[in-house]
This record gives C-alpha cells, structure tokens and sequence, in this order.
C-alpha cells in the first residue's frame, strides 16, 4: 500500500534501519535515532542505484512523489539524475553575469578607472537584466540580439554595436576558461544597424567659438559647474579627465596638472601645462571643494560630477548636439591650433593622443613641454581676445616671433 502522511507520522524507529515502501522507487528510510529520510531506489543494469531525496517533514510527502517522478524521467532517458543535478550546480556557477565580472576584474587593470566604471556600469545596465542569470552555453544569437535590439529602439546604436563587442569577449573569455564551446555573439556580425559615425561636434570658426566663451562665463547655474565650463576650452582634456581632476594632482607652484597613468585612457601620465587664466580659475574654485578629493565633486563629496553634466550646461546656454559637446573642446584646439602652425607632435601630444610605440610612450608625458607650455598659454590668451571682441592676428605670424 501507498504511504500516507498518518503512516509516516506513526511509524516508529527500532534498532535497525528500516524501508516503509511508496511505489515508483520511492522509499522512506526511518532509522534509530528517529529521522525519516526520503530515498529513491531501483536497479539498473543489474546495479542498485540510490539516491537521497530529502529529509522528512521538510521535504513532504508529495514533494518526494515529485522528485521521485523527476528521477524516473531522467532513468528512462538514460540519465543519471546525481550527473545531471551536477552539471546543473556546475552551470549555475557560469551564469553570463558571473563570468561577465570575471573577465572584467582581468582586464581592469589594464584600464583607466573611468573606463573599467563605464563597461562594468554598461554590462548592469544593459546586459546583465536580460541575460545575466542565463548559463552561458545555453545563450543563443538570438537572445542577445534581443538584449541588443532593445539599445537600438531607443536609438542608441553605437552603445548596441559596443555591447555586442563586449558580450563577444565574454564569450571568448569563457572559451579559454573552458565554460564554452563557441562565440555565439560571433553570428550577429552584420545583424546590427550600421553606425553613422560623426565627430564630436564643435566649433571652430572665430566669431562662433566667441560666442561660445561669452555663453559661458553668462552661465547662471552652479559656481562649480562654471569653472568646468571655464576650464573644458583651456585645458581641452578628455571630459572624464577633467571630472576626475584630484586637488593633490594640481601643483600651482610648477604650473601644471599631472594626470596619473592609471587614469589616462592609453595609461601613461600626462602633463597639462597651466595658463595664467587657468591657474585664476582654480583659485577661484579652490575654496568651494579644495577641502575635498575632487575639484568638482558631484552631489555627494566622495564622488565626482557626472558625465552629463558639462554636455546638459551647453544645452542650457542653447548649444546643441550638433553644434558643440563636452569632447568637442578637444576638437576645438587641436583644429585652431593645427591652422595657427603650432608643432603637430606637440599638439597631439597634449591631446594625450595614442602613442603606437608603447616603450615611447611610458617615457614621453614631458615630450615638448616647454614648447607645449608656451602653446597652453598662447591659446588661453587667444580665447580671451576672441571673447573681448578683439581683432585676432593669426598666431602662426606672431606667437612664434
């Protein structure tokens, strides 16, 4: 007869162990000391095979009915449960996300820590919620063009072909760690809408840039928010460089900001001579956050303004995407100072420009800093004169006199 909840209750525990029979495979062992242990128990191939399936009242009755009936599936197909309850545990361990973060904390190190924030910060945003908690080899193309599909609808294309790249190396991680078998990203080449790539807007001409000197120092928002703005033109770094700016890296003696290397994209410190002007506006904004880490702090102390906030300040003074960004002072520089003739090598050596030769590179921040510390101060004079309304000499027939 089939076991019921008032047999199980009233059976009685004696010097041995001892099997009250179910049906199907299912036993339940009561032994000395009183426990009542659920076991599943058939032959197979001549062999007696026995699991365990829990202990009595916590697991009930009908459940151990179910896993029993869950192990005679898995029989019939010729699987055993124990293997595959292991291969389950193993995939649990090498879900998308968990080796996701694994490759990241291997290439972090390698990174700015800008950079390592924003792809770790991409991957929980964008990723993780959709494909994160999934064994990584039973990931199909087809579930992360899903993931990827939903950054395009909201016109975010560069972000979904970045992400396909990213989930691309996660795979190839897990493939040299031998939890996958192949890039199953590696099939959406081509499946994504193709990138319009454009430059970082900005303005060049004269009487625009003027214009632009002149919005920002009207700019009614924040002090704080002010002095970056002030600053993004004079020292043309990249924008998280300039929000990641540390007073201890400021040395107003020397007249420069030294950037350690292990928050330059290519990794190598970079030297940012300070103008007269420059150096006034740090004065300016020293006593407001000098007692902080950050020269421009965000809304808790402990961390630095967001990345948005220079690109929302040029939308408050009515400058648009099109017309001029947060990265575009870069652009700025380098196309005003290449026509006024300044030496090409220094200027794309204070853009922090990617150096080929890595062995160069580690050694060179301090390459044409005489010369680029004349230039810093040149092009901080020419903004001012632009945004005074004065007539401009072209530099190239007078700086270098």
């Amino acid at each position: 007869m089939l076991l019921n909840v008032s047999k199980i209750k009233n059976a009685k525990p004696n010097d041995r162990d001892q099997y009250l029979k179910d049906g199907n495979n299912l036993w339940l062992l009561i032994k000395p000391n009183g426990s009542k242990l659920w076991r599943y128990k058939r032959t197979v191939n001549g062999k007696q095979i026995m699991r365990g399936l829990g202990k009595y009242p916590e697991v009930s009755l009908a459940e151990a009915r179910e896993k029993c009936a869950e192990h005679n599936k898995l029989f019939a197909k010729g699987l055993d449960p124990l293997e595959v309850a292991r291969q389950e545990e193993e995939q649990a361990k090498n879900t998308f996300e968990i080796l996701a973060r694994e490759w990241h904390a291997k290439q972090a190190p390698k990174w700015c820590e800008s950079h390592s924030s924003k792809i770790l910060h991409r991957l929980e945003r964008e990723i993780f919620p959709h494909i994160g908690s999934k064994p990584i080899t039973e990931i199909q193309p087809q579930d992360i063009l899903r993931t990827l599909r939903i950054m395009e609808n909201r016109r975010a294309t560069d972000l979904a072909h970045r992400m396909h790249q990213i989930v691309s190396q996660v795979f190839r991680y897990a493939i040299a760690s031998g939890k996958a078998e192949r890039d199953n990203a590696a099939d959406l080449r081509g499946a994504l809408t193709p990138v319009r790539h454009k430059h970082h807007a900005s303005l060049t001409r004269p009487k625009e840039i003027a214009e632009l000197l002149r919005a920002i120092d009207e700019y009614q928002g924040t002090h704080i928010v002010r002095c970056a703005l002030r600053l993004s033109p004079l020292l043309f770094v990249r924008p998280g460089e300039l929000r990641h700016a540390e007073w201890v890296e400021i040395d107003f003696e020397a007249k420069e900001w030294r950037i350690p290397s292990g928050k330059m994209k290519m990794k190598t410190q970079h030297i940012v001579p300070l103008s007269a002007q420059a150096l006034a506006i740090l004065e300016e904004l020293k006593p407001e956050t000098g007692h902080g880490k950050f020269l421009f702090p965000g809304r808790t102390s402990s961390r630095p303004m967001s990345e948005n906030t220079i690109g929302a300040a040029l939308r408050y003074l009515g400058f648009t995407r099109e017309q001029q960004t947060a990265h575009g002072f870069r652009s700025m520089a380098s196309t005003r100072l290449n026509e006024m003739g300044w030496n090409k090598d220094a200027i794309e050596r204070q853009l922090a420009h990617s150096e080929k030769d890595r062995v160069r590179a580690a050694y060179n921040h301090a390459d044409y800093l005489d010369e680029r510390r004349k230039m810093m101060q040149a092009w901080a004079d020419y903004l001012d004169q632009l945004k005074q309304g004065a007539k401009i000499i072209p530099l190239d027939k007078v700086l270098h006199q």
